[in-house]
């Protein structure tokens, strides 16, 4: 159930948002300058609002995945930045003391709630809008550049984007250990998407066998992106091979899934 107004956040805590997040910070600024009422609206119908225990405002919940994509996290990372980047919970309308939800969470609303992809795209591009507006940002490529979602915003194949992502997962642990490229599995060179995921299965699968590389949260955070951009897409594989989803273009050369 969806209440049918959001709650005004009281706490005693709220004076340690003005000490700690600059004016000029980025989030504060799309907070306090983008009305983002129109995702209410827009998401309405795709919740009951009258029977069910309330769920967290949809506008949250899409604040999330705009946090997801301006710093190209995880479900499971994002929701763990949000316990303690006060930026973070600013945003996203909570009180500094206020628990944040479970990353299950936020993987139904994407993948139940905003399963249709022109929605999200609409969502998005009416966020993009507004904030060149009002001049917070200058280019689309704060939204564009690290989304894996299947968005118009993304002019990479699926399969492009695995490789992106390996690549600076890889990039990364060298950072850490070189010898990890004789330890790594031999990288995909077919135009294949069930290819590249097989790789980036291995690659995984490798990585997660080794402890200590795991223990980098920079290693950690890279790694949980990709497992979930590898489930997200073997999702979509399963479900167009049951021919309930098809796979679009936007242009001769790039695809997505809807």
């Amino acid at each position: 159930m969806i209440e049918q107004q959001q709650r005004l956040v009281l706490s005693p805590y709220m004076e340690i948002y003005e000490l700690v997040i600059p004016k000029d910070n980025l989030l504060r600024q799309i907070k306090e300058l983008v009305d983002f009422s129109f995702i209410y609206d827009e998401l309405l119908d795709k919740y009951c609002l009258d029977n069910g225990r309330n769920a967290v405002p949809p506008i949250r919940m899409f604040k999330y995945l705009l946090l997801k994509s301006i710093y190209n996290l995880s479900d499971v990372d994002v929701v763990e930045r949000s316990k303690y980047d006060m930026s973070f919970k600013y945003f996203l309308d909570m009180a500094p003391e206020d628990e944040v939800i479970n990353p299950s969470s936020l993987t139904k609303f994407r993948k139940l709630c905003l399963k249709d992809m022109n929605l999200l795209d609409m969502l998005i591009a009416k966020t993009v809008q507004i904030a060149l507006d009002k001049g917070i940002i200058r280019s689309k490529s704060i939204i564009v550049d690290a989304t894996h979602t299947k968005s118009r915003y993304n002019q990479k194949t699926p399969r492009q984007a695995l490789q992106d992502q390996s690549k600076k997962l890889r990039r990364t642990i060298y950072e850490i250990d070189e010898t990890m490229k004789d330890k790594f599995p031999g990288k995909n060179t077919e135009d294949s998407l069930e290819k590249e995921l097989e790789y980036c299965k291995q690659l995984i699968s490798v990585i997660k066998g080794n402890e200590e590389l795991c223990s980098y949260p920079k290693v950690q955070e890279k790694l949980n992106l990709l497992e979930e951009s590898v489930s997200d897409d073997m999702e979509h594989l399963e479900t167009s091979k049951d021919g309930d989803a098809k796979i679009g273009h936007k242009t001769a050369d790039t695809s997505f899934y809807y």
